[in-house]
């Protein structure tokens, strides 16, 4: 009974990664972590909507990267669930995995590129790993993703150490969607950029979600990402998930380490200030 019970488990997995059904496409259910034997997230609850874009906050040290890397498979929980396209990621068979994750794309902090490889070696890499294609067409489709980044075309030429901050973060979003993902998850996508790059990878972003239709998770601390792009925010503090609304409704959360966050100084580019907040 068991083995049937645990092979129509794995059947609705398949059913899952084959991209049926109308689950949300992150759900954390109940998520513990811990380093060493301490706690750092402890009952995370989140369910991340199909076609929206989510911010996650957080202090420095809230494990906002690890709950990433958990969602990708590199850091299991202690206890508890977490489903990509209600996908079990760390119950599902080999075979549901391989379906699932190729649906998502990621940036990692600090982009996490190929030191060795060019741009567009770079971003030919996760096509190759997954397509089967010719090396022409990698090529080309390669040639397309960064074009979508906004690199002009002899940025696939460049090594990473040759490229500005912005044009690196271009350079690992045209990577993320290299496989043409209905999920990003994106790590701090603005992080040390000067405000008008941030502004225009800001841009990006919201572009590309909504061309292609595609599901974001992003961690970010820039208040300005968050009234720019994204749909809904979650606050993570003390280990747990403490609000979770649209960013301006996000100001009345009582809770005090939201509202020092949010209110650090204005933000009058989108029509939020000291004077409006109370």
């Amino acid at each position: 009974m068991l083995t049937v019970a645990v092979k129509l488990a794995r059947d609705d997995d398949l059913e899952a990664a084959r991209g049926t059904g109308e689950k949300p496409a992150v759900l954390l259910h109940d998520v513990t972590t811990e380093i060493h034997g301490a706690p750092l997230h402890r009952g995370v609850n989140l369910a991340v909507r199909r076609g929206e874009i989510l911010g996650v906050i957080g202090n420095s040290g809230s494990g906002k990267s690890l709950l990433l890397k958990s969602i990708v498979g590199l850091f299991p929980p202690v206890s508890g669930s977490i489903e990509l396209f209600g996908v079990n990621v760390y119950a599902a068979s080999r075979r549901a995995l391989q379906m699932v994750l190729p649906r998502c794309g990621v940036l990692f902090q600090h982009n996490a590129l190929f030191s060795m490889l060019t741009v567009q070696e770079n971003v030919e890499f996760p096509i190759r790993t997954l397509s089967g294609l010719s090396e022409r067409l990698v090529g080309e489709l390669a040639q397309l993703k960064i074009a979508m980044a906004g690199l002009p075309p002899d940025a696939g030429q460049k090594y990473p150490s040759e490229l500005s901050g912005g044009m690196e973060k271009r350079a690992g979003l045209a990577r993320a969607i290299a496989n043409d993902p209905e999920l990003l998850l994106l790590d701090e996508p603005t992080t040390g950029l000067d405000p008008i790059m941030a502004e225009q990878i800001d841009d990006l972003i919201r572009r590309l979600a909504q061309a292609r239709g595609i599901t974001v998770l992003l961690i970010t601390h820039d208040v300005d990402t968050l009234f720019g792009v994204c749909d809904r925010v979650a606050a993570l503090a003390d280990g747990e998930i403490v609000a979770l609304s649209s960013p301006r409704e996000l100001y009345a959360s009582r809770n005090a380490w939201v509202h020092r966050f949010l209110t650090a100084r204005p933000r009058k580019r989108f029509g939020v200030s000291e004077a409006s907040t109370g």
